[in-house]
């Protein structure tokens, strides 16, 4: 068995999340978007979606970009 990094549960049906070159356990998706989702800029919300990537900067829509002075970002329906 294996531990999840978040919450430290022993569980039997643990899963592995390889990302840039870590790997990371957890023992339920809530464990994973809690320590993985980026966090928008903006409004702080995590951004379990698409989100909006500027020059490195995360945000969960472009309502948010825009709200922080990012320009030319345009979200599609």
């Amino acid at each position: 068995m294996a531990r999840c990094e978040v919450c430290g549960n022993d569980y039997g049906m643990t899963f592995e999340v390889h990302a840039q070159g870590a790997v990371h356990v957890f023992d339920c998706f809530a464990c994973a978007i809690h320590r993985m989702a980026p966090i928008c800029e903006h409004c702080r919300v995590q951004i379990i979606g698409q989100g909006v990537e500027v020059e490195g900067h995360w945000y969960c829509g472009a309502h948010c970009a825009r709200a922080e002075g990012r320009v030319g970002i345009v979200d599609h329906v």
